[in-house]
């Protein structure tokens, strides 16, 4: 599978060490706080695991996010706010605001950042894996199943956990609605690129393939416009990525619709439509060079030597001659001045969000375990103001790409 998908980097956090001395008043509470510090670091130990699979993320993210909700949701009985959201502080850095971390005092703030990497963590992973050399059909899934399951954790976390917190998202921050809604949009269309290359593979109606890669530009086109209004400093780079993707897809869907044209005997417009195909691959080409040369987050690389790119470019050229021949030969149509206006509908492959749910609260945490954490004794006892935790960045893994097959998903 001949794929490449730009990547922002990981979020940073400080370290936390959940020791709530005197607060926790029981052996029962003081295990929970040791488990959230033990979870937590090992949670964080696997985005930058190379050996990582979803299987080994989903059992480390439920092992930390059940012990967290002890301290999120309301454990006695009542509507009040669970008494220990509010004391720790946590710290987080942004994938688009480079080392600069945000602190909230707030466990649902920890939740929501921490669960927004694991979401970058299934991009990356699916990203890897649509890199490999002679990528099976199994591998093919896993990327499209993962880029589906980030989207779902997105789409969550914006509908149903952020609202919560009580100091909202700055502007630029990973948590307002543009970053955000990007972030959602971007995974749903890459998922659309894995069922596009599997139609080709196939050999799919050229009807499919054209709808298809026309929603996925269009796709493509509105994570760009959701980013329209951020700080280009931070967004430049991204949104190149987005634009090229976008100019790429398009030359996809007219080159494709070009060979329906061509099968319903409609050769000038068939020619046209191929004429387009070539001018949205040029624009394509411009804008792979602009992406390499912006700076800001993310990876850099050369999409335009990729053999993914490359082959497209053989595919509009070989198809255009072959319309220009026929219509010597056979149909000497007019072609139009104009290009065919694309209102392609994709009924099949659009990718949706997969559903993402909170795993059940921990069995560790009780209302009479609860009821053994007292906040005035920590105030007594705790008159020391504590540490600074600094927030180091996350040293990823150095993964280069590897040498580019063109093997497609069979």
């Amino acid at each position: 599978m001949a794929h490449w998908f730009h990547r922002n980097p990981l979020k940073a956090t400080a370290p936390v060490s959940f020791n709530f001395y005197g607060v926790a008043g029981s052996p029962s509470a003081n295990k929970i706080c040791n488990d959230l510090r033990t979870t937590r670091a090992r949670l964080l130990e696997m985005f930058t695991d190379v050996t990582c699979n979803p299987e080994i993320m989903k059992n480390a993210t439920d092992a930390y996010f059940s012990l967290l909700q002890g301290f999120i949701s309301s454990l006695d009985g009542t509507t009040q706010e669970n008494k220990m959201r509010f004391i720790q502080n946590f710290k987080w850095t942004d994938t688009l605001q480079g080392n600069t971390p945000s602190a909230q005092q707030d466990a649902v703030f920890e939740l929501v950042s921490m669960a927004f990497n694991v979401a970058i963590w299934y991009t990356k992973f699916a990203s890897r894996l649509a890199g490999k050399e002679n990528i099976s059909e199994a591998e093919a899934k896993d990327v499209h199943r993962s880029l589906k399951v980030a989207a779902g954790i997105f789409k969550n976390l914006k509908e149903v956990h952020i609202p919560r917190l009580i100091t909202p998202a700055e502007k630029g921050r990973d948590l307002e609605p543009r970053v955000i809604d990007a972030y959602i949009i971007q995974c749903q269309a890459e998922a659309q690129e894995v069922t596009i290359a599997r139609a080709i593979e196939l050999k799919h109606n050229a009807t499919i393939v054209a709808a298809l890669s026309f929603e996925t530009a269009n796709f493509y086109q509105k994570a760009d416009h959701t980013l329209n209004t951020l700080d280009p400093e931070c967004s430049s780079k991204w949104r190149k990525y987005f634009q090229l993707k976008q100019h790429f897809y398009m030359a996809y869907a007219y080159c494709y619709h070009g060979q329906t044209l061509l099968a319903s005997d409609k050769c000038g417009e068939a020619i046209r439509s191929l004429q387009e195909a070539e001018k949205c691959y040029s624009r394509a080409e411009a804008l792979c060079k602009e992406y390499r040369q912006t700076k800001g987050p993310g990876s850099t690389a050369k999409p335009s030597e990729q053999l993914f790119f490359l082959k497209l470019g053989g595919l509009i050229k070989n198809t255009l001659e072959k319309c220009q021949r026929e219509n010597g030969f056979i149909y000497f149509h007019k072609v139009p001045a104009e290009a065919p206006q694309l209102e392609l509908k994709a009924s099949y492959g659009l990718a949706e969000p997969i559903s993402f749910e909170l795993p059940p609260l921990s069995e560790q945490c009780t209302a009479e375990v609860y009821a053994t954490f007292d906040l005035t004794k920590g105030a007594k006892n705790d008159k020391a103001k504590p540490k600074e935790e600094e927030v180091k960045p996350v040293k990823e893994p150095d993964l280069k790409p590897q040498k580019d097959t063109g093997c497609a998903i069979s």
